[in-house]
């Protein structure tokens, strides 16, 4: 009877996700298993290494509980948007741009740091496998800076040479009130 419980709070937790986060669900499920892995690997390569310690194990799950938190901020900077373009009243949900590149990312991440893990445990892992993640994990940061500058409105100031705001597309650190030559 518990087992049936379980299983069916389980199912009700899994449906209440899918219903919120539509499109990305998916991706969280990946994550949450690369980061398993990563995990298992990990420790893995610090026993061969003769470097296991609870520190730094704890330190691992510190960081991977972090990378959860950097997804829900992300899918709360795309509530926030999806809100502010309906307007007051806009029934939640919509695109998870944001959640979904930073997950991504973090999958990627991960699938890199797997890699790593590997060598250090004497698999041989093909480079061009390591330099396609890495390709990738560029891609997701490119894409991610164009879809930003895309959904983030732009405000630019009346006078374009006015240094007090930044012009709209720059994403210069001074947002382009740095002294042009």
């Amino acid at each position: 009877m518990k087992a049936q419980n379980t299983r069916a709070a389980l199912a009700a937790l899994l449906a209440g996700a899918a219903a919120c986060f539509h499109q990305l669900l998916g991706p969280l499920i990946v994550l949450a298993a690369v980061m398993i892995a990563d995990y298992a690997t990990g420790m893995a390569a610090a026993w061969a290494a003769g470097a296991l310690s609870s520190r730094t194990g704890l330190a691992g799950i510190l960081k991977k509980v972090g990378y959860l938190f950097a997804v829900a901020v992300a899918v709360a900077v795309d509530y926030i948007l999806h809100t502010a373009a309906l307007g007051p009243g806009a029934a939640p949900g919509g695109v998870h741009i944001f959640g979904l590149l930073v997950t991504v990312w973090l999958i990627l991440n991960e699938c890199i740091s797997i890699l790593e893990n590997l060598s250090e445990l004497g698999v041989p892992v093909p480079g061009f496998l390591r330099a396609a993640a890495a390709r990738l994990k560029q891609s997701a940061e490119e894409a991610g800076a164009r879809d930003v500058e895309d959904a983030v409105p732009c405000n630019a100031p009346a006078d374009p040479a006015a240094p007090s705001q930044p012009r709209c597309g720059d994403s210069s650190p001074g947002g382009g009130a740095e002294k042009e030559d």
